[in-house]
């Protein structure tokens, strides 16, 4: 189920991340912060009365000129606008309601999009909450009296904002259907895959409403299954993302592959494994999301004897945290091999969220520990006690030892490949976690 989005929005300076910060960090739990983007803060998954929703901060888009401010504050927030379900237009109640808050109101009005009008900077709340009356002129509700840095009436915008979430879908509906992202670096053919997948096999499509947030999401069905397919904008390199549109399709895609499932990613056959897309595979990794690696255009590269199996050593040799992802060559343009795209999406899935009973774990545990024994350091050794599954999407394990200084990644990495030797777990990341815990009769 896809979770609301919640995007602050206004012209600069008014306290937008301030706000951003506080929610993220203090009053609402945080779920997990994205992966790949906390060095960031651009968003952050967060809770209000038991509904997650994901929240966005569009306050670390400066315009590069003084002379571009409302240009700039026009397309942040129309980007803003076009990705979130509930908007919290915040303004400064010390300025009053100024000519930029009242472009930004007729853009918000024409989105019909619901909005949580927010006076901030309402420090002494007894004196500052009578100055807000003024902005029933913008047209948009009611105003809320804050103060986000002194955590003032903060509660009672969240308790807004949660009113105005959409209607929660059924969950049933959406248990069988899987979320497919297709990520990538510009003009790899991500829209030409999708093209093509519609265009040939199409059942039943239609558009899903309230998602040019991010780029488009379709439903899709075929004899294979139920799928929403996620197109994205593709990342650029960082040296490259100069405008704050740019920045937003970074955003996008991000918050695609958080959103998805299963993520597609894309690479040029004519270039092969750039340095980006490294970048946005790993992104995808770090999110813990199935993952196929899709070769698009192979139809353009020349031919011979052992062409296809040296391309995936290159591949994997650049990739290497993904020798778990299957590699599928493909043509978006002819359709060549894009029939079993399907299969492959299916099966990551499939391995994404399983989950093995703790008695079979222990068991390959154990043969594991017995094939090679835990390493030791100054005397004293890994003593591993026992493993169980904590989680799936995609499938943690906790190992509780004696010692997690002994822990080594070495042998992590070696527990790891003999799960995946034991269960296959292909299409999907695997992580461990070590936890200690005094085994009976161990005395110091």
């Amino acid at each position: 189920m896809s979770e609301p989005i919640v995007a602050i929005v206004g012209k600069p300076n008014v306290g937008k991340s301030t706000l951003f910060n506080y929610l993220a960090g203090k009053r609402i739990s945080i779920v997990e912060d994205t992966p790949g983007v906390t060095r960031d803060r651009v968003y952050a998954e967060t809770n209000w009365r038991g509904r997650d929703f994901t929240l966005i901060d569009t306050g670390g888009i400066e315009p590069n000129t003084n002379d571009v401010i409302l240009s700039q504050m026009r397309e942040q927030a129309n980007l803003a606008i076009a990705m979130a379900d509930v908007i919290v237009f915040l303004t400064d109640v010390k300025q009053g309601v100024t000519a930029a808050d009242q472009d930004i109101a007729v853009m918000l009005k024409k989105a019909k999009k619901p909005v949580v009008l927010v006076c901030n900077k309402a420090d002494n709340f007894q004196k500052d909450r009578h100055e807000i009356y003024e902005f029933y002129n913008l047209g948009l509700g009611e105003p809320f009296p804050i103060s986000a840095a002194n955590a003032l009436g903060i509660g009672d915008v969240l308790d807004e904002i949660y009113e105005k979430f959409p209607p929660q879908d059924d969950k049933e509906e959406e248990k069988n259907v899987i979320k497919v992202a297709v990520i990538g670096k510009p003009n790899v053919g991500k829209s030409s895959l999708i093209n093509k997948i519609l265009g040939e096999n199409r059942s039943i499509v239609s558009d899903v409403a309230g998602t040019t947030r991010d780029a488009i999401d379709t439903n899709f069905q075929n004899e294979m299954g139920n799928y929403v397919l996620i197109d994205t904008a593709g990342i650029r390199k960082k040296s490259k993302v100069t405008e704050s549109i740019e920045k937003f399709s970074i955003m996008r895609t991000l918050l695609a592959i958080e959103r998805s499932d299963v993520c597609l990613m894309m690479i040029d056959a004519e270039e092969g494994v750039t340095d980006q897309d490294a970048k946005i595979a790993g992104e995808a990794h770090e999110a813990g999301k199935g993952v196929i690696i899709v070769v698009n255009k192979w139809d353009l590269v020349e031919k011979e004897t052992g062409t296809l199996e040296n391309y995936k050593k290159e591949i994997y040799a650049r990739l290497k945290y993904l020798s778990y992802a299957p590699i599928l060559f493909i043509s978006a343009k002819t359709g060549q091999r894009v029939n079993k795209l399907f299969e492959l999406i299916n099966s990551a899935y499939e391995q994404n969220t399983r989950r093995i009973p703790t008695a079979t774990l222990n068991q390959v545990i154990n043969e594991a520990i017995a094939l090679v024994q835990p390493p030791s350091d100054k005397g004293k050794r890994l003593k591993i006690l026992y493993g169980t599954q904590c989680a799936t999407r995609p499938p943690t394990f906790i190992i509780f030892v004696n010692d997690k200084d002994l822990f080594h990644f070495s042998y992590e990495r070696y527990l790891v490949n003999q799960l995946r030797k034991e269960f296959g777990f292909e299409g999907t990341p695997v992580r461990i976690i070590a936890r200690e815990k005094i085994a009976k009769g161990d005395v110091d």
